[in-house]
């Protein structure tokens, strides 16, 4: 039988927490899969329909394909269908939702898949393949999510959001790559701006879990947003207009994605009338599940 499953848009970083802090958004990617006696088929719709590939080389088949082999597993032929609503290449955590919706259909789809691949181990391979924790593991996990590496094992730790947090992203009309943006990251920072950064990235985990009034200080990044400047320009023009006007406006992942914390029904129609022309402005809630099978 078909098995579909849902898989939240994230944002990394979210200031200071760079390459360890995600959160997981009430916007959601919608895969199906089947397993057939054919070929490998493949089908998608919205974000990506008509530019991304419809072979083995498509970015959900091949986390399939890596799911499988994790459990041992070979399928005779595959049926796919994405319906994708998270922008690509925007920071929102698109090819993450790629890779842990993948890794979940191929766990949906084999029996005892739960056992054979579980949660924890589920990120790890999402890690692997994507090279970095702090998108899979909020995609994985729904929530707000720590996560890094230590040695050879991947840590990802789920930690609380106070209810009244919200966020409005501001999506503009042109794309950035991840490796452009890395790309423009010192090998070194002073000591001091890594100082300052642990101890916003530490006062953002209790803003989130139940301070919110400490969010525009919390949000304050001293190791990546301003080296990402030259790349995207009007991305950290908005960011800095926000926090002038004490909205806690961050970069979202590498950009150029603009994301805002709200607190009320109010501050989100408030702050999303200041977006910019020919961009997108959107509320979302914080999805607390993660990635799931539905239907």
């Amino acid at each position: 039988m078909p098995v579909r499953v849902v898989v939240p848009a994230t944002s990394a970083n979210l200031g200071p927490g760079y390459d360890a802090l995600g959160l997981a958004l009430d916007l959601h990617d919608e895969l199906t899969a089947e397993v057939t006696d054919g070929d490998l088929e493949v089908t998608v719709e919205g974000e990506g329909a008509g530019t991304l590939a419809l072979d083995e080389t498509h970015l959900v088949v091949r986390s399939m394909w890596a799911g499988y082999a994790a459990m041992g597993v070979t399928p005779p032929g595959v049926r796919l269908h994405c319906r994708n609503a998270i922008p690509h290449a925007r920071g929102l955590g698109s090819s993450s939702a790629a890779i842990v919706g993948g890794l979940a259909l191929a766990r949906a789809l084999v029996a005892d898949g739960d056992r054979k691949l579980p949660d924890a181990e589920l990120v790890a391979l999402a890690a692997d393949l994507e090279g970095h924790p702090d998108n899979v593991a909020p995609a994985a996990l729904g929530g707000f999510t720590i996560a890094g590496r230590e040695g050879e094992r991947w840590y990802a730790v789920r930690a609380p959001v106070d209810p009244r947090v919200r966020v409005v992203v501001f999506v503009p009309p042109f794309s950035l790559s991840t490796e452009l943006a890395r790309g423009l990251i010192p090998e070194t920072v002073p000591h001091a701006d890594a100082a300052a950064d642990a101890g916003r990235a530490a006062l953002l985990v209790a803003a989130l879990a139940g301070a919110p009034e400490h969010l525009l200080t919390a949000t304050r990044d001293y190791l990546h947003q301003s080296y990402r400047r030259p790349a995207m320009p009007d991305s950290l023009a908005l960011v800095d207009q926000l926090r002038a006007d004490g909205v806690a406006a961050v970069v979202s992942g590498a950009g150029p994605t603009v994301l805002a914390f709200v607190t009320d029904g109010p501050d989100i129609a408030d702050v999303a009338d200041r977006c910019p022309e020919g961009w997108t402005a959107r509320g979302l809630d914080i999805d607390g599940d993660g990635v799931r099978v539905v239907g």
